[in-house]
Order: C-alpha cells, then structure tokens, then sequence
C-alpha cells in the first residue's frame, strides 16, 4: 500500500464520521438518552483523530499523484486549503466533544450547552467535510469536476507545452 492508498482508506473516516456523530447526536438530544449522546461524543473525538490520519497522509499522496497526466496543482492547492480548514474545525469539535464528555460525567447542569456547541461546530464540520471530499474527489475523477476546475487543468496543459 502507498501513500496515495493509505489516504484514500483514511480519508473517508472523518467525512463519514462527522456526518454519523451528528445524527447519533441529534437522535440522543431529541430522545434526551445520555448514552446515545455520549456515543456521538466518542464518534466526534475518533473523526478527529482520523482527520489527523487523513491530514498527515495528504503530503505522500499528492507526492505520487502531482507528476501524473491530467492532475492539476491548482486543484491540489484547493483540496489542502479545504483540507487544513476541516481539520482545524474537527479538532476544536473533537476537543469540544472531550470536555462536554467530562462535564456531562460529572453532571453539571450546563453540560447541555456543551451538546449544543458540539452540535453546532458538526455541522459547520460537515458543510466543511462536503468541500474537502468533493475538492479532493475532483483531483482524479473528471466526472465530477466543474467546469471551472476543467478550465484550470486545459491551462495547466497549455503552460506545460509551452
């Protein structure tokens, strides 16, 4: 396995992982089961540590796949800008996940604001997730591209004959 498929594996976990953690959460604030709501937690704190993975394996990959025909470094460029957007969002809602796990422990009254905050900082996660995924899908999958990103790559080429 190289870079390039050890991120492709990774990569997956904290997208999904995101999105899971908020309907687990929202399922647990609508029924108001303490349990539930603590298994959102424990999904956040893991989509965090897989965005690491996800983060840290990127570099390798873009290693393989930056010489290759039809890659363009512009749209490489936009995956890492979404990429370190969306992992800065996932830790501050991992963190925040691990200290409304400690307070909600505890019993302490405003541990529902903490449930608020994560809840909050998921979907702003997710809306994040959707540009990582799609900027990072755009890079080998054509079908998928606009045609903006299209335009990009045709003048990447013209400057490479050049």
């Amino acid at each position: 396995m190289n870079d390039a498929h050890f991120h492709l594996v990774v990569n997956h976990l904290p997208i999904v992982g995101v999105l899971i953690g908020f309907l687990v959460l929202l399922v647990g604030l609508i029924t108001k089961a303490s349990q539930v709501k603590i298994t959102a937690l424990g999904i956040f704190l893991f989509s965090g540590i897989a965005a690491i993975g996800a983060y840290y394996t990127g570099e390798g990959a873009e290693d393989i796949v930056e010489n290759m025909s039809g890659i363009s470094e512009t749209l490489i460029h936009d995956h890492e800008e979404f990429a370190e957007r969306f992992l800065t969002f996932i830790l501050i809602l991992g963190s925040t996940a691990v200290m409304t796990f400690f307070l909600e422990l505890k019993k302490l009254k405003f541990a529902k604001y903490g449930f608020l905050l994560v809840l909050i900082l998921s979907i702003i996660s997710i809306g994040l997730a959707k540009y990582v995924g799609t900027s990072g899908g755009e890079i080998r999958h054509t079908e998928i591209r606009t045609e903006n990103a299209l335009i990009q790559i045709d003048s990447a080429k013209d400057h490479d004959d050049d």
